[in-house]
């Protein structure tokens, strides 16, 4: 299974340059929002949320839109997507995106563009 990871160990400074070549890399625009990571505070310390493809969204999903592939990353069929929002209620990690001037939903596939613009080197895409 390929899935985007937080190294272990490693401190967040909070920067946002990972939520930012997100959002850019498919928006075009750097909105938090739009980003398919975000930053929170667990315990007074800056923390990546990241999808960990556990397929909640897939479940809540009416139009088969949101399958799993081969490499376990779950994605979406942006022909089949709605844009109902459905997804993005049941994700349980709040970084699946839903906004409203898109017609679609989007997830984190595992690019590791947000990796690679982490200064710190904190987020890895690896294979399981």
């Amino acid at each position: 299974m390929k899935k985007l990871t937080v190294k272990k160990g490693t401190q967040c400074m909070a920067c946002l340059e990972c939520v930012r070549a997100c959002s850019e890399a498919f928006y075009k625009e750097f909105d938090p929002s739009k980003a398919c990571l975000q930053i929170i505070d667990r315990n007074g310390a800056a923390k990546p949320m990241v999808c960990v493809q556990c397929g909640k969204c897939a479940e809540a999903c009416e139009h088969g839109a949101i399958t799993q592939n081969a490499k376990g990353v779950y994605t979406i069929n942006k022909k089949l997507c709605v844009g109902c929002g459905k997804c993005k209620e049941a994700c349980p990690f709040g970084v699946l995106v839903k906004v409203e001037d898109a017609p679609t939903a989007s997830k984190c596939i595992a690019c590791g563009i947000c990796a690679k613009a982490c200064p710190m080197e904190i987020l890895e895409v690896v294979e399981k």
